[in-house]
């Protein structure tokens, strides 16, 4: 990895304390300073949103740095102004801003994305930070919360909520947009109006069309600018002051990308042929070289014509990473693949998309049946409705995004669909802890319970690019119900071979790994990995560890579960997935006799709590499903049952390192 640098606070009280600036050149300059740190913060996680901070950066500049009272009262006083980003991906800019203004500490943000540094997207455990958010659409909801409660307690401070123009497909931005009029909420909300989604341009999504008539008729008051004029910005915020309870929106027509130029989105969507690249993912080391010294550049020109001297940067180490366990095999482009195949074979098969076609890897899809590739924007409700109207007329509808998204945001549609008895197949991408980077909002948890619930559902995990063809095959051309496969889309720690002739059948796994001790079963790619590594740990200290793969995560066959669980004295369920509600249960339930009684102890181990933020190695660890922890607590119920693990060696088992740019 290059070597980043960070602009210290000192040289940001320098320019906030120069006699001499402008108060328009001041904030300029600070926001490319912060745009400087928030590049470098970015490069060193390995992973974060640069084109989103970057478009935002001059309007968060204008506010924590002129407007709002937070650096004088302090983010824990009462009658503070408060800030949110509903979209919160751009928060490394936020992150940068606080961190000039003494919020954040130096540490954490050179931990960007790491274990208790600061997380992918907004979190409250960050101080500075006023709103969990990351899962788009609840932030004017949060925002008129926040505002009516200062006023029911007479606490003073105004209430200012970002939210993206792609966000704005949200129906929930819709609920909160009249509601906040109706109510007379006196806050102020900001569109950052970039124009680019994801990859893509907004208008090729869903075309918002006329954005100040239709606030105005939700009875908004509507000022629009350029969103890098901070003479525009700071003119337009302070006449909103004077508007009372009048709900007032600023659409703030940016750049994504603004400050460096080949991320700047008119050249970027040109040299990407109509892609954008710079939404998520730390730029290679040559592209950030060359974004690290242009705006080093420009802010040199600048501060030497203001007579300033320049800017005093702390070069930093590139962090030290642990060996690292990873193969080239990605699952989601086993099943994009596939996907392509089967709709060759199957002219009624359509697929939907919530603005995630690059990252589901459903682009293949898209150009070569783009009459049957639906893109929804960032509206899973809307979207899984319109599944289940599509699968009632004679369509089978594969809908996709992340899983914390459509199994949760969703989970209402999905039962509706559900209950008319028509076949939708749910594809919930991003499944379980990996990547943990952009932290708890974007990590699913909760989908196989969400599913497990609904009686006419499968739901299926691969561990491997080839289970996940079979798995799709299965789903489309031979199941009745409905169904759901859990992804994982980043690479795969080892490249599992299932049994040349195996061909996966409903309610019956694979067993990997031959013991007689314990029996550990797993699904997916991450934890099997993680198991099969402790089983040759135990196996070498005498505990026999028999490992099966079962992808089947609600479906078991009695008759293969009665062989598999005969001869050892324990069972073991490891999941990506809370504890709650998953495998464990499914198969407790299975092997739980009319007494009560099952016919040997089963333990279950999975994601307690809330997922943690951060390298997938550290987050494995911390939850205790690394290989190094569950090889020890196996070790424990093994030596319970009467077998010493002697001679144990964790030490020297990979750990987990590869992260991926999602999120």
């Amino acid at each position: 990895m290059a070597t980043t640098r960070l602009i210290p606070k000192t040289e940001f009280d320098r320019i906030i304390a120069a006699p001499t600036l402008d108060r328009f050149d001041r904030l300029s300059l600070l926001a490319d300073m912060c745009r400087l740190n928030t590049l470098n913060a970015v490069k060193r996680a390995g992973s974060g949103h640069l084109g989103t901070s970057f478009s935002a950066m001059d309007i968060m500049a204008v506010l924590y740095f002129d407007l709002m009272n937070i650096n004088a009262v302090g983010p824990e006083d009462p009658n503070r102004d408060v800030f949110l980003s509903s979209k919160g991906h751009d928060v490394p800019a936020q992150y940068s801003i606080l961190f000039a203004l003494g919020i954040v500490t130096r540490d954490q943000l050179l931990n960007l994305r790491r274990l208790h540094g600061l997380e992918g997207h907004p979190s409250v455990r960050i101080r500075g930070i006023e709103a969990n958010t990351g899962s788009l659409g609840m932030g004017i909801s949060k925002g008129r919360g926040i505002a009516k409660a200062k006023s029911l307690t007479g606490r003073g401070g105004s209430v200012c909520v970002m939210t993206g123009d792609g966000e704005l497909q949200e129906g929930q931005i819709y609920e909160a947009l009249q509601t906040t009029a109706h109510q007379r909420v006196g806050m102020t909300v900001v569109v950052d109006n970039n124009r680019v989604q994801s990859d893509k341009p907004v208008s090729d999504i869903t075309d918002l069309r006329d954005l100040e008539s239709k606030f105005r008729a939700f009875g908004w008051h509507v000022e629009r600018c350029d969103g890098h004029d901070f003479r525009e910005l700071r003119r337009i915020f302070l006449g909103f002051a004077d508007l009372g309870d009048q709900p007032r929106i600023l659409i703030a027509d940016t750049i994504k990308g603004r400050g460096v130029s080949f991320m700047e989105h008119p050249q970027a969507l040109r040299e990407g042929g109509g892609l954008y690249r710079w939404h998520a993912g730390a730029p290679d080391d040559e592209s950030f070289k060359r974004a690290d010294a242009e705006l080093d550049r420009s802010l040199g020109i600048r501060l030497a014509a203001l007579g300033l001297s320049a800017l005093k940067a702390e070069e930093i180490a590139p962090p030290v990473k642990a060996a690292s366990a990873t193969s080239p095999e990605y699952v989601v482009e086993a099943f994009g693949q596939k996907l392509v195949e089967l709709g060759a074979r199957h002219p009624h098969l359509v697929v939907l998309d919530g603005d995630l076609s690059a990252d589901c890897r459903l682009r293949k899809f898209e150009h070569a049946y783009p009459e049957r590739f639906i893109e929804n924007g960032i509206a899973e409700q809307d979207m899984v409705s319109m599944a289940g109207g599509m699968a009632r007329h004679g369509v089978l509808p594969v809908v996709n995004s992340f899983g914390t998204f459509l199994a949760a945001r969703a989970n209402e549609q999905i039962y509706n669909n559900c209950s008319e008895g028509s076949r939708v197949i749910y594809v919930c991408h991003l499944a379980g802890i990996i990547p943990a980077g952009p932290g708890k909002s974007h990590q699913s948890i909760r989908d196989i319970s969400l599913f497990r619930a609904l009686p006419n559902c499968v739901i299926v995990e691969p561990c491997c690019g080839g289970e996940a063809e079979q798995l799709l095959e299965y789903c489309v051309e031979r199941a009745t119900d409905s169904c759901m496969m859990r992804l994982v889309i980043g690479p795969s720690p080892r490249t599992l071979q299932l049994p040349a002739a195996h061909r996966v059948r409903p309610g019956v796994g694979v067993t990997l790994v031959e013991g007689d001790d314990i029996v550990v079963f797993s699904s997916g790619p991450v934890l099997l990995h993680e198991v099969l590594s402790a089983s040759e740990a135990l196996g070498a200290a005498g505990v026999g560890v028999r490992v099966v793969n079962m992808p089947w995560l609600n479906r078991v066959d009695p008759d293969w579960l009665a062989s598999v669980v005969d001869g050892v004295r324990a069972a073991v369920v490891v999941e990506n997935h809370s504890p709650e509600g998953g495998l464990g249960d499914t198969l407790l339930t299975a092997m739980t006799a009319a007494d009560g009684r099952t016919p040997i102890p089963v333990f279950k181990m999975g994601v307690t709590g809330y997922p943690m933020c951060g390298a997938p190695g550290e987050v494995l660890a911390y939850h205790r499903l690394d290989a190094a922890s569950l090889t020890g607590r196996i070790a424990d119920i093994a030596e319970g049952l009467g077998t010493s693990a002697a001679g144990l060696d964790t030490a020297s088992i990979p750990r987990i390192e590869a992260d991926s740019p999602i999120g």
